[in-house]
């Protein structure tokens, strides 16, 4: 079983919230460990598209020194080009480019990094 794992610098609390909107779904709450802070979050599992998916801030505050820039690269496919738009228009960054284009394998597909630093690819496949 392959688990992604999400690292946050701190905000992951307000990741969890941008995440259950976009993807329409909910933080396992029994899933959540807060820091000893009482505020960030040392575990929570959330489930995308039928995958869990673990988030944390743990790394950057057990270890300041930790470089977390690890390189994921989270795929995301989708049944039709208006569930993918919607979903994107919550995530995007503050940048205006379009970064989706047609293929040959999908009607649309795209990546872009989210405002957190959480690379996406995006694509339809019916």
């Amino acid at each position: 079983m392959l688990i992604p794992h999400l690292h946050f610098d701190g905000n992951c609390l307000e990741a969890i919230d941008v995440y259950e909107k976009a993807f329409n779904t909910k933080v396992d709450t029994e899933s959540i460990d807060y820091m000893s802070d009482g505020k960030k979050i040392a575990h929570a599992i959330i489930k995308i598209h039928g995958t869990e998916v673990f988030l944390n801030d743990a790394l950057k505050f057990i270890n300041d020194t930790f470089d977390i820039n690890c390189g994921a690269h989270l795929i995301i496919t989708f049944n039709s080009v208006d569930e993918l738009l919607v979903c994107y228009e919550i995530l995007k960054s503050d940048d205006k480019l379009s970064p989706f284009y047609e293929t040959s394998y999908s009607k649309l597909v795209g990546n872009f990094k989210d405002k957190f630093g959480v690379l996406w690819g995006f694509m339809v496949t019916a």
